[in-house]
C-alpha cells in the first residue's frame, strides 16, 4: 500500500489470493502478471495494463478502483463472482469485455460492460458503454466516479436505476429517463456536478433519498409526474450545499405547480416552479390530452388536406398519413391509450 516506486509486480503460481488494498495507491505500479493458481484477488493502484489468467473465479469488491489509467480489460469465462464496484474511479476505462462462454456474465452487442445475464442487470460500465435494450435494471455502482462518462442513452427496457449507479459522474451532462423507469435508488446520481438537466418520465413511482444531491450545476429538471404525493421521495433527493436554489427551474405538468408546491420533498430545492409541460399521449392527434373519436376526425381532416407535416397523425409510425393511422387511432381508443 502507498509504495509509489513499484512500477511492476509478477506473482508466483503458488499464491492463491490477494487481498483488499494489497496494492492501493501504488501510483507507480503499471503492470501487474498474475500466476495461474490465483483464484481470487482485489487491489487498486495506478495499472494501466492487467492480464487475468483462466485460473481466477472470483473478482473483488473494488478490485481496480481509481486504476485511472487503465485502458482495457477482458473478463474470462471461468470468473463466476464479481464484487460490487470493481472499476470505479477508472476514468480512461474504455474497453470492458467478457470473454464469450462465460455462464454468469455476459458483454452482450459489443456493450463495452458487463451484464450479469440471468437478471439482465448491467452491473458494471466504462466511459464507452452503450446500454443494450436487453438491459433492465441499472446496477448498484455500475458506473460511480466514471468522471469520462459524458452521455449515456437509457433504452425503454430498463425499468430502475439503482443505488449509486451513476455517483460522482462528474462528466455527465444530462440525462433523460425513459417511460419504463419505476424507481431512481437512493444516491442514484449523487454528485454528478455536471448534470444541467434531468427528464423524469411520468412512470417514476419511487425515488432514493439524496438521489440528486449535489448536483451543483443542475438548473433545470422536467418532471412529468402528476401527483408528486403519490410517489415515495426519499429526503434531501435535490439537495444542495451550499444551499442556493436561486437558478434552478422545475418544469411540471400544467395543473400541477401547486402541488409540487405544497410538497417539501419538492419546493425548497427550486427557485421557481413553472407548470408548462404537457403530458405526451399517443394518439392524441389534436392535442387534447385525451384520446377519442375527435382524434380519428383529426386524422381524417389531415389525410384530406395532404398536411404530412404533422407527425402526431402518424398514430401507427411507419412515416405516413392513411387509413392505417385511423385504425390506430380507433385500436387506441378501444384498447385504451398508452403514454
Amino acid at each position: 500500500m502507498g509504495c509509489s516506486g513499484l512500477t511492476s509486480v509478477t506473482i508466483p503460481n503458488s499464491v492463491i489470493s490477494i487481498g483488499r488494498d494489497a496494492f492501493y495507491n501504488c501510483t507507480g505500479l503499471t503492470s501487474v502478471t498474475l500466476g495461474n493458481s490465483v483464484t481470487t484477488f482485489s487491489f487498486c493502484s495506478g495499472l494501466t495494463s492487467v492480464t487475468i489468467p483462466h485460473s481466477v473465479i472470483s473478482i473483488g469488491y473494488e478490485a481496480f478502483r481509481g486504476c485511472s489509467g487503465l485502458t482495457s480489460v477482458t473478463i474470462p469465462n471461468s470468473v463466476t463472482s464479481i464484487g460490487r464496484n470493481p472499476f470505479s474511479d477508472c476514468s480512461g476505462l474504455a474497453n470492458l469485455t467478457v470473454e464469450s462462454g462465460n455462464t454468469r456474465y455476459d458483454s452482450r452487442g459489443d456493450c463495452n460492460a458487463i451484464i450479469e445475464t440471468a437478471s439482465n442487470t448491467l452491473i458494471s460500465g466504462c466511459k464507452n458503454t452503450v446500454i443494450p435494450n436487453s438491459v433492465t435494471s441499472i446496477g448498484n455502482d455500475a458506473f460511480s466516479f466514471c468522471s469520462g462518462l459524458t452521455s449515456v442513452e437509457i433504452p425503454n427496457s430498463v425499468t430502475s436505476i439503482d443505488g449509486y449507479a451513476f455517483l460522482g459522474c462528474s462528466g455527465l451532462t444530462s440525462v433523460t429517463l425513459p417511460n419504463s423507469v419505476t424507481s431512481i435508488s437512493e444516491s442514484a446520481f449523487q454528485g454528478c456536478s455536471g448534470l444541467t438537466s434531468v427528464i423524469i418520465p411520468n412512470s417514476v413511482t419511487s425515488i432514493g433519498y439524496d438521489a440528486f444531491r449535489g448536483c451543483s450545476g443542475l438548473t433545470s429538471v422536467y418532471s412529468y409526474i402528476p401527483d408528486p404525493s403519490s410517489i415515495t421521495t426519499g429526503s434531501a433527493v435535490f439537495y444542495l450545499y451550499p444551499s442556493n436554489y436561486s437558478g434552478r427551474t422545475l418544469h411540471v405538468l400544467q395543473g400541477t405547480a401547486d402541488a409540487y408546491r405544497a410538497d417539501e420533498n419538492w419546493y425548497p430545492y427550486f427557485g421557481q416552479i413553472i407548470d408548462d409541460l404537457k403530458l405526451d399521449v399517443h394518439g392524441d392527434v389534436n392535442g387534447d390530452g385525451e384520446v377519442n373519436i375527435a382524434d380519428v376526425n383529426a386524422v381524417i381532416d389531415i389525410i384530406l388536406s395532404e398536411n404530412s407535416s404533422t407527425t402526431a397523425a402518424d398514430v401507427n409510425d411507419d412515416g405516413e398519413i392513411n387509413v392505417a393511422d385511423i385504425n390506430a387511432v380507433i385500436d387506441i381508443i378501444l384498447n385504451g391509450t398508452r403514454n
